[in-house]
């Protein structure tokens, strides 16, 4: 039986730089296939998104010095230089894209025809290639034109305003969510259409808006509003329709105490030696605690803030009640789960964290770091060393 990755074969060009478009390559990547990234001269803007700063030595002795940004979205990948304002090298890169199963590009919309890399003209050569696009606001609409990023995506899908204490400002999640979550609905969309394209032997056109995407992961907020009525406001660390299900202070920080059916509260009351709680009319179900729920935090909350985090957490998960500590990023790559299951990978001397998926047979491929820049030569590439003056503005 091969254990190779499962992508392997698959030939992807990525004309994307940031983050969402990259995602949707390293994933790619990881998964086997073989991902081209087209920068130009001065390389993905990521590469100075810093500090910290990586220096590599090259093989021809010269150094190279990169944003760990960059390192965070480009593994696995090959770089070539290429410059569309020349007919030759621009040539070339068709020639590539003629031969390729995937192409992944976030220009503006309409921006990559004025080149003859636009999805009708490239599919009129290969009609077997899956085009995907990402942009602000999708290809349509009457905001297609405007230019969109993740911050703005974050204030406009909503989930700012279900994020922070309700007494604060609206807060972003901490890294690029809108983005990662466009990254990795472009790769579920360019398999699905990969595994169309096995019946039809047709590629198409996949549509990737970062807006769309803010929207579309709001999930249960979304739906207590359509089927509910009611605008869901910030909760601070609460859950709209668990209770309890939020941050819990100890005697000496936080913790998080997550209660998902009434058994885990029962547990919870006995384990406080608060047994009476869970056959009170007020807590007894989760309905009855989302009705009384100020009544019931300032009660737990008593008996958690003077107790040691260390003892509460060892007495509930004993008593099987869903708690956890609140940890920094270090502490996360530190926990013994996260590295009993290798997230964290040094491909090339580079670290990083491996894509979160273990499969019974095929294995990830994760031998190559991010690549320096235009360390690769494109396929049939006139003898020139090429440059790449894309219009990703």
């Amino acid at each position: 039986m091969s254990n190779e990755a499962p992508l392997k074969g698959l030939k992807v060009i990525e004309l994307a730089r940031i983050l969402a478009g990259p995602w949707i390559g390293q994933t790619l990547a990881d998964l086997g296939a073989d991902v081209t990234k087209i920068e130009a001269p001065e390389g993905d803007d990521t590469r100075r998104w810093g500090p910290p700063f990586i220096t590599r030595t090259l093989e021809n002795g010269d150094t190279e010095t990169v944003a760990a940004y960059f390192h965070s979205a480009n593994r696995g990948k090959t770089s070539v230089i290429c410059d569309f304002s020349d007919p030759t090298q621009l040539g070339t890169l068709r020639d590539m894209i003629a031969r390729a199963d995937v192409v992944i590009e976030n220009f503006k919309v309409g921006g990559l025809k004025k080149y003859g890399l636009d999805y009708e003209t490239l599919s009129a050569i290969n009609p077997k290639l899956v085009y995907a696009s990402i942009t602000g606001f999708g290809q349509n609409g009457p905001r297609a034109k405007q230019p969109g990023y993740d911050f703005l995506i974050q204030g406009m899908c909503g989930i700012m305003d279900l994020t922070g204490d309700p007494e604060g400002e609206p807060q972003k999640v901490g890294v690029a969510w809108i983005d990662v979550f466009t990254g990795l609905y472009g790769v579920i969309g360019i398999q699905a259409a990969l595994a169309e394209r096995s019946r039809s032997g047709l590629g198409q056109h996949v549509d990737l808006s970062l807006l769309d995407c803010g929207v579309g992961v709001l999930a249960n907020q979304a739906t207590n509003f359509l089927l509910g009525g009611e605008t869901p406001t910030r909760l601070g660390n609460a859950h709209p329709n668990i209770v309890p299900y939020q941050v819990f202070p100890a005697q000496d920080g936080h913790l998080i105490i997550a209660c998902g059916n009434d058994r885990q509260f029962v547990a919870l009351c006995k384990s406080l030696g608060l047994a009476d709680l869970a056959i009170d009319a007020r807590f007894s179900t989760n309905p009855d605690r989302v009705a009384n729920r100020s009544a019931l935090i300032e009660i737990l909350t008593e008996k958690t803030s003077a107790l040691p985090k260390s003892e509460l957490i060892a007495t509930l998960e004993t008593s099987g009640v869903p708690v956890g500590p609140i940890n920094s990023v270090r502490e996360a790559l530190e926990e013994p789960q996260v590295m009993s299951r290798k997230m964290q990978i040094a491909p090339e001397g580079i670290a990083g964290l491996r894509t979160p998926i273990v499969f019974s047979r095929s294995k990830l491929q994760l031998d190559h770091a991010a690549p320096t820049l235009g360390q690769n030569k494109p396929s049939h590439t006139p003898p020139a060393s090429v440059s790449l003056k894309t219009a990703l503005d």
